[in-house]
Parts: structure tokens; C-alpha cells; sequence
């Protein structure tokens, strides 16, 4: 059965965006960053604070409380806050759920930020397993307590099954470069070419250091409204088309469900496609970008494959072609990604999104960009959501 908000098309709109710079070491509380990429987000858009009555983040017990937010900025009419326990999986649900909270007259102005210190402080590449117990007893003693070591196995069974080679995944990690290479705020710059790939260090087999996304401090706000209002705003409105978010009959969140998956030669995606492209009246031929949530480069393969830019297991020989590239059939993660520009676990996909419908994205730009696509997650649940201008 097909589920689609398909009811919300264009109904409702992201008319502010703001962000911190991205960082190893911010040298500030999550508080300060939350507050600050919040209340850029509202000067973009053009609103005062108290014109703010939702707000709605997620956090891995890395961040602070939507209502502390509110204080530090002094939104004194705020009547809706959720805080959502989850990782890159909700990165984009978050924001369907401001739209549905709208709709539901609950809140007329929501407000949805993402801020974590994910290098100087809770660094989400360490190790989760604090006690083994539970599901875990199974694998912390085997090593196996990090998603870049959980990932590691998913994309090794890709490249038996399908004979995805190491260049393609050094290809992922090349065009990110690039991106990030036009884009002022990337953490990581400097050119890197396939050898510098491949000379990097072995990190978990068959990941090199950069099949991984980075560690970053910093934070990542939105402003989501009705179309309506936002056309009276600051900013040209970028439009909700549609969205989902699921992941199949053995979706989840922790260790044991990742080791339940059917078959990790694909993940979420697969599952979730037929919603989205439903949901938003559009298909994977309409996108003039797409911002693929890239924790590691594997997932980028994935959400090809899965949303159906390619057929399962050619993800590998089509990003070869270069169809990924700027001046590609799908320029993907058009910023650097989060392999190089940062990693605000995948928030800071749908800032770059933004931009590139609002035409202001520089010497990165997709020429004519209309219509786009936003993934977060890379495992067994994940969300997805089209934009368009």
C-alpha cells in the first residue's frame, strides 16, 4: 500500500534558512549554535521572534530542547516544541512533521534546526556500545560497535553481489571534493584526485578514510510556513512537492535492527520510492539536482539505486559516466556533501537544496535548478522530500 502526503503538495514552504560556520572544535555550547542558526533563519525569512509558535529539532542527546531555543531567543508565543531521538534517519521527517503540524493548526510558523558538536564533543563516529547487554552482547565482543564498521559490512555485501569497485566509490569521494571545492563554507577543500583515494588510510574494509563523512561541529535551521504566508516574506519560497519516510518491514533505529535487515545490498530507499514520487507528483528524470545523504560514499550508491535513478546494482558503473558530476544527468551533493562539506547530520543537505532553487549557490550553481531532491538516512529507515521553486 502507497502512503503519500500528496494532500500537502506546495501547500506549504522552507522561507528561511540559517547556519553556523562548520568546525573541528566551535569552542561554544550546542545552545549558542542552535540560537544562532535559528536566528538566521529568521532574518532570512524576515521574521520577527515571537512571529515563531513551533518549533521542532532532533538530537541524539547531543543538542539542546526546542523550549530552551525559544528562551534564548526570546519566542514568547511558542506552543508547540518536539524534540525528536533520532540521527540522519530524521532529517528530513522533521520537517514533513512541520508541515503536518501546520496543517493540523497547531502552529502557523515552525521552526526546525538541527546543532550538534559532533567532533569537539559527542562524536557520533566513536564507539555507541557503553555496556554490553541487550543485543549487543552479540557484537560489541567481536568489534562490531560503529556505524562506520556496521556500513562496512553492507557495502561489502554490495560489491559481492553486484562487483562494485573501489574506483566508483573513490569517484563518490572525488566529485564531493570538487563540490566542496566552489563552495566557502566546506570544511574540506583542497583538490583530491582517485590517488589521492586511494592512498589514503584503510579505516574498516572496504572503507578508506574517504568513504566517511566528516566530524563536524556546527548548526542548521529552517523556517517552514504555509505558501501563502510565505509569499509575503523576505525569500522567494522553496516549495514542499512531497515526502516520505519508512523503511519496510524491518525498519529501526539501533545495532539489532541493522542486523535484521533482509538484505543489505539495499537499504530504505527501496522501500520508501513509490511514496515519495507519489507523494510529489514527480519522478527521478524531473530532479535537476539531488542532495543524497552520503555518510559514507556506499550510501550515496544507495539512494541511486534505491529512488531509481539506476536500476539496483548499476549505481556503481553509472556515477563512472560522470552523471553525478555539476554538469551531469543528476548532479549530486552539489556542496561537497557530507563527505566534504560537513556533517550536520545530513540538515545541511536541505540548506544547499535551498539555495540551489533560489539560484544563489555561486560557481556551484546547477544552471536552470527547478526541482530537487533531499534523502536523509542510509540504513533501514530514512526519509526523502522534493523541493521545488
Amino acid at each position: 500500500m502507497v502512503r503519500s502526503m500528496y494532500r500537502l503538495r506546495d501547500k506549504y514552504a522552507i522561507a528561511g534558512i540559517g547556519f553556523t560556520q562548520f568546525t573541528k572544535e566551535s569552542g561554544r555550547t550546542t545552545r549558542s549554535l542552535a540560537s544562532e542558526a535559528c536566528l538566521n533563519a529568521l532574518i532570512d525569512a524576515g521574521l520577527e521572534p515571537d512571529e515563531v509558535d513551533g518549533i521542532i529539532s532532533f538530537n541524539m542527546g547531543d543538542s539542546d530542547p526546542g523550549i530552551a531555543i525559544a528562551t534564548e531567543l526570546g519566542i514568547s508565543n511558542a506552543q508547540y516544541f518536539v524534540d525528536i531521538f533520532g540521527g540522519g534517519n530524521v532529517a528530513v521527517a522533521f520537517m514533513l512533521q512541520a508541515a503536518a503540524v501546520i496543517e493540523a493548526g497547531l502552529a502557523t510558523n515552525v521552526l526546525c534546526f538541527r546543532s550538534m558538536n559532533g567532533r569537539s564533543g559527542l562524536r557520533l563516529g566513536g564507539s555507541r556500545v557503553q555496556k554490553s547487554q541487550g543485543f549487543s552482547q552479540y557484537t560489541a565482543p567481536f568489534g562490531l560497535m560503529t556505524y562506520p564498521q556496521a556500513m562496512a559490512m553492507w557495502c561489502r555485501r554490495h560489491i559481492s553481489k553486484y562487483g562494485t569497485t573501489a574506483k566508483q566509490l573513490g569517484t563518490i569521494a572525488v566529485n564531493a571534493r570538487a563540490n566542496a571545492g566552489l563552495n566557502q563554507r566546506a570544511m574540506q577543500r583542497a583538490p583530491m584526485t582517485l590517488d589521492d583515494y586511494f592512498a589514503s588510510r584503510p579505516i574498516v574494509d572496504p572503507f578508506r578514510m574517504y568513504d566517511i563523512c566528516l566530524e563536524s561541529d556546527g548548526a542548521c535551521a529552517v523556517l517552514i510556513t504555509s505558501s501563502e504566508r510565505a509569499k509575503d516574506l523576505k525569500q522567494p519560497p522553496v516549495y514542499i512537492m512531497g515526502g516520505a519516510y519508512g523503511g519496510g518491514p524491518s525498519q529501526g533505529f539501533s545495532f539489532e535492527d541493522i542486523m535484521r535487515w533482509p538484505d543489505p545490498a539495499h537499504n530504505c530507499f527501496k522501500y520508501i520510492a513509490q511514496s515519495l514520487w507519489t507523494s510529489a507528483g514527480a519522478g527521478p528524470t524531473d530532479m535537476d539536482f539531488a542532495e543524497i545523504y552520503d555518510c559514507f560514499t556506499y550510501s550515496t550508491i544507495m539512494g541511486l539505486e534505491g529512488l531509481g535513478f539506476c536500476a539496483e546494482g548499476e549505481g556503481g558503473p553509472f556515477i563512472e559516466t560522470g552523471a553525478i558530476a555539476l554538469d551531469g544527468t543528476i548532479p549530486v551533493n552539489t556542496h561537497g556533501g557530507l563527505l566534504s562539506e560537513a556533517y550536520i547530520h545530513g540538515f545541511n543537505h536541505t540548506i544547499e537544496a535551498v539555495e540551489q532553487l533560489r539560484g544563489v549557490a555561486g560557481s556551484r550553481q546547477v544552471a536552470g535548478a527547478s526541482v530537487g531532491l533531499v534523502t536523509a538516512g542510509a540504513m533501514t529507515s530514512g526519509g526523502a522530500m522534493v523541493l521545488r521553486n
